[in-house]
């Protein structure tokens, strides 16, 4: 009983989950223009380089995370995903400008100069934030027979919080706070959903434990 209770709310923990690093995962690339437009401008070929190596880091992060989630793929695990995601997206907040000031001396051509920025910036946060979704599906199917089933709405779950970060983040956000307090928001949002993850793991293992030892006690007793 007890363990079927916990599978019960860890799935809604996890969707939970997966849509936040949707949200946040729009929400910073959206701010990524913000960051590059003082050195780079705004034009297309701007959104082209932050869209590319965007696309490029979810693809690796896609396939790390799918290989990490057959070894042994566990809530610990998954939490420990978003901590590390959470302490790479800090250099946003903290470096861009000197990072981008040197490119922008470095290389002439906007285009190449804004490709390589974005690649320093944003490819290590996202190709972690990229592990999410699959290791999302390893933990969330039990049936194979409704893996598809579960992947899908997963993935509707993960691209729901992408449209509502890409609408909250453009429409609201920008106006009222500083491009470096809102990174530093996603970043401690990314922290503390580790974290819970990884304590709500430690209480469900707790309360597995106790009750095995219960069981234990009592089949002795008979």
């Amino acid at each position: 009983m007890t363990e079927t209770v916990s599978v019960k709310w860890q799935n809604p923990l996890i969707y939970l989950l997966a849509f936040s690093s949707g949200f946040c995962i729009m929400g910073i690339e959206l701010l990524g223009g913000r960051i590059l437009a003082p050195f780079f401008g705004s034009s297309v070929h701007i959104w082209g380089s932050i869209i590319t190596v965007f696309m490029l880091s979810l693809s690796f992060g896609y396939l790390a995370g799918g290989k990490l989630s057959t070894k042994a793929a566990s809530l610990n695990r998954y939490g420990l995903i978003f901590i590390f995601a959470g302490i790479a997206v800090l250099p946003v907040a903290f470096s861009s400008q000197w990072i981008m000031e040197a490119i922008f001396l470095a290389i002439e051509d906007t285009r190449y100069g804004s490709l390589l920025a974005s690649m320093a910036l944003f490819f290590v946060p996202t190709v972690i934030l990229g592990m999410i979704s699959p290791y999302s599906v390893r933990l969330l199917v039990t049936d194979k027979d409704k893996s598809g089933q579960v992947a899908g709405f997963l993935y509707f779950v993960s691209t729901l919080g992408s449209a509502l970060g890409t609408i909250i983040t453009s429409f609201y956000l920008v106006l009222l706070f500083e491009v470096n307090d809102i990174i530093m928001v996603f970043s401690a949002t990314l922290l503390l959903l580790g974290i819970s993850a990884m304590v709500f793991n430690r209480l469900n293992q707790q309360t597995l434990n106790t009750t095995q030892i219960a069981n234990q006690s009592g089949t002795a007793h008979e």
